[in-house]
């Protein structure tokens, strides 16, 4: 499967506009799925495989992309191991952060207010301060 992924790739690699056409389609889809993922890292949910399969796809033409993909990994890990050796108590903080984090931003799009209509509850508090009444 890989060769023939190759071969195709050296294909299209011999013709330069379907070349560059193949890059700025890559890029463009590969900075949609990277951004994705970078507004997902908050939430429950493949927030950073999505961040880390935008580099993915960034990094089959672009060397920056690999850099920063590997650069982010092993940070990645890196947090993730040292979070695990951590008290309890750092762990329960960083968890309430990231709830902090991901209700403040729901309630900034304005979700509060529309989950607040469905159930019936008009109170001002629920409005978003970006997007008002």
């Amino acid at each position: 499967m890989r060769e023939r992924l190759r071969a195709f790739r050296e294909r299209i690699r011999r013709k330069p506009r379907l070349n560059t056409s193949y890059r700025i389609v890559l890029g463009v889809f590969g900075t949609f799925v990277l951004v994705a993922g970078i507004l997902m890292i908050p939430y429950p949910g493949p927030g950073w495989l999505v961040v880390f399969a935008g580099l993915g796809i960034l990094a089959t033409e672009f060397d920056w992309a690999h850099r920063v993909n590997s650069f982010a990994k092993r940070h990645y890990q890196r947090w993730v191991r040292w979070l695990g050796r951590q008290h309890l108590a750092t762990k329960l903080a960083v968890m309430g952060a990231t709830c902090l984090v991901v209700l403040t931003t729901l309630w900034m799009l304005g979700l509060f207010k529309i989950a607040g209509g469905w159930l019936g509850l008009h109170w001002n508090w629920l409005a978003s301060p970006l997007f008002g009444t």
